[in-house]
């Protein structure tokens, strides 16, 4: 699976899953860290820990095992980390005060829905 694809099934999982704002960032051509952050907010930590959770278990039956998560136990911002595509999911709050979008805001935004 190459990191578009990887990038793009995670973001679908994360909007199917009610997630809200969700953006792929083409961030490859800015550093070396990876080629894709996948961004997206959940309304309270159960939300948040269940979007985590939904794409830990799709990408892993799908053959896909993340380097590492952060984050997890306060679920304020979850980081999956999948070498080339590195997925963050925020609580609202968390978001707009890491401004990720801003930060990387040289990063173009990739659509994911056809």
């Amino acid at each position: 699976m190459t990191a578009f694809e990887k990038a793009k099934m995670i973001a679908k999982l994360l909007d199917n899953k009610k997630g809200e704002d969700v953006k792929i960032l083409q961030i490859g051509t800015l550093t070396t860290i990876g080629d894709y952050f996948v961004v997206a907010t959940g309304n309270s930590t159960t939300q948040v820990k269940a979007l985590a959770d939904e794409v830990d278990e799709k990408m892993s039956a799908a053959g896909e095992e993340p380097k590492r998560v952060e984050g997890y136990q306060s679920a304020a911002w979850i980081l999956i980390d999948y070498y080339d595509v590195i997925v963050h999911v925020f609580q609202k709050e968390a978001r707009e005060f890491y401004a990720l979008e801003r930060l990387w805001s040289d990063a173009p935004v990739v659509p994911f829905e056809e």
